[in-house]
């Protein structure tokens, strides 16, 4: 069994080093901290390894009182014990209102330690079996569903209750988790036999069926709350999957309310050239390239394949709205553009609507996927997961959302598609013009696994365009993804466990759209 790990914050810390001593002869490992700032910092970094959390209530700078919450709301679930010389009963009932495990009166020996963290184990391992026993319960009930046969909405539903399932269980339920994984596999397998036998209807301007999709979402999301005096933004952070919204939701839920949590379907490929263009056009691409062929782009052709998203929701705007919208387009893509959107936060607010595109996710897994480093940091799902919060407490962004905070604000977030972790490689030979992307490919004259891609050979009937008289459209499914003979174990070695778009699956298909209103 492992040894449970303890985070004790005390400025005094050094006068405790008895107490730390004795633990570490019973077999509990120690970190400490000498401040409530470093206490959360720790926590950021090493919470998944983390079992109990010691706070002293008095310290200088961040009290323990302080720290609780910033720590709480990385894990709700994480056991802290207060520790304080303070005996008055507001601090006790402010301490024990914020649900903390425990509370202990200085001076404490290491007998009242030893009998508080082995209460607090002992309630973690019942909530752990609980959690173990809860998820087997449901785990048939989502085996039935998976293989049934599901509309869009319930795969959304099936989709949403997996991620749930993800979040809820620890690092210390491994077995579960290999189950759940599994389970979220057969579920794609299921859900790319799905997207199969329904895409060509859903993206049919003849046929009103399906889900709400790139081309429609503003449309149909957004646009029927703008207008009514209340300024709204719509914050699209590209590449954010579910299980990531999820992470950030408790800090922007300080401030604002959730009013509705939706979601929509990208369209494929699930590649930001596609479904974010489209987002903004209110158009399949191949309309796009119809109706402004001097502004589409595709894969092939030289220069940037996303410049003229402002021009897209400009027209958009137009055909939509009838009398005059103030709108403006921000697009972040590196420091300094974060702060200057910091700097302009609260002009902002003189809009209707201010779309903001904030690009750091996807720079992410693509630094990913480039360094050895950020491999190491986000190896999996859970790690991906705890890196995106990370980010976004410390980013540009959070700082700009907090200068709306007492302001009557309308706010969207949003995504234009999201990531897979690929694990199996399929193989496919094309010639020169073929594209590079992993997780789709466009060509002639293609060879593939038909069993391991949804082939699409008429382009049109898809809405997308056709570089060639003779191109066809390929999209790996589940977690695949496309290798050359050529060189392919190096290739398959430095791709395998990365996160990669533009396939079919759950996640990078099945999008959050959340409207909040300021609280």
């Amino acid at each position: 069994m492992d040894k449970i790990k303890i985070l004790w914050a005390d400025d005094e810390i050094d006068l405790l080093k008895p107490h730390l001593i004795f633990l570490q002869a019973k077999g509990y490992d120690v970190v400490t901290a000498t401040n409530g700032h470093d206490a959360v910092e720790i926590y950021l970094e090493q919470g998944n390894t983390i079992d109990v959390v010691f706070l002293d209530e008095s310290m200088p700078g961040l009290t323990g009182l302080e720290a609780l919450p910033r720590i709480k709301e990385i894990n709700a679930h994480v056991p802290v014990v207060m520790i304080t010389k303070n005996e008055a009963e507001a601090v006790m009932e402010e301490a024990i209102g914020s649900q903390i495990s425990d509370y202990l009166i200085k001076p404490v020996n290491p007998n009242q330690i030893l009998l508080t963290l082995k209460k607090i184990i002992d309630n973690k391992r019942l909530v752990r079996e609980k959690t173990a026993q809860d998820y087997q319960q449901e785990f048939r009930e989502l085996f039935m569903k998976i293989t049934g046969g599901l509309t869009h909405e319930e795969w959304v539903d099936v989709y949403k209750r997996i991620v749930g399932w993800e979040l809820r269980l620890d690092a210390n339920q491994a077995e579960v988790g290999d189950i759940l994984s599994q389970q979220k596999q057969q579920a794609n397998i299921e859900f790319s036999k799905f997207v199969g036998k329904h895409y060509f209807d859903w993206v049919d301007k003849n046929k009103e069926v399906g889900p709400i999709m790139s081309h429609s979402l503003l449309r149909k999301r957004v646009f029927p709350h703008i207008g009514n005096g209340t300024p709204t933004v719509l914050l699209l952070l590209d590449n954010l999957r579910y299980d990531q919204w999820k992470v950030i939701e408790p800090f922007i839920n300080e401030m604002f309310k959730t009013e509705q949590e939706s979601y929509f379907y990208s369209i494929l490929p699930t590649a930001t050239q596609y479904s974010r263009n489209a987002i903004f056009a209110g158009m399949m691409p191949a309309d796009i390239e119809t109706m402004f062929p001097d502004k589409w782009k595709n894969d092939t052709d030289e220069g940037g394949k996303n410049l003229s998203e402002d021009f897209f929701l400009g027209k958009q705007i137009e055909r939509v709205f009838r009398k005059g919208l103030k709108w403006d387009y921000v697009k972040v893509t590196n420091v300094n553009h974060g702060k200057d959107l910091n700097d302009n936060m609260l002009k902002y607010l003189n809009n209707d609507l201010t779309v903001i595109v904030y690009n750091f996710i996807d720079m992410l897994s693509h630094a990913r996927t480039e360094m050895e480093v950020l491999k190491e940091l986000a190896g999996d799902e859970r790690a991906y997961r705890s890196l995106t919060r990370s980010w976004f407490l410390h980013s540009p962004l959070w700082t700009a959302l907090q200068r709306l905070e007492g302001r009557d604000v309308q706010l969207f977030v949003t995504t234009d598609h999201g990531t897979i972790r690929v694990q199996s490689p399929s193989k496919v030979v094309g010639d020169r013009e073929t594209t590079t992307n992993l997780r789709y490919k466009v060509g002639r004259n293609l060879q593939y696994d038909p069993k391991e891609v949804l082939v699409i050979k008429e382009p049109k009937l898809a809405g997308l365009p056709r570089p060639n008289l003779s191109s066809t459209f390929i999209f790996a499914k589940e977690d695949n993804f496309f290798l050359y003979p050529n060189n392919y174990n190096h290739f398959f070695n430095y791709y395998r466990n990365t996160f990669q778009h533009g396939g079919i699956s759950l996640e990078e298909m099945i999008c959050p759209m959340i409207r909040m209103r300021s609280k």
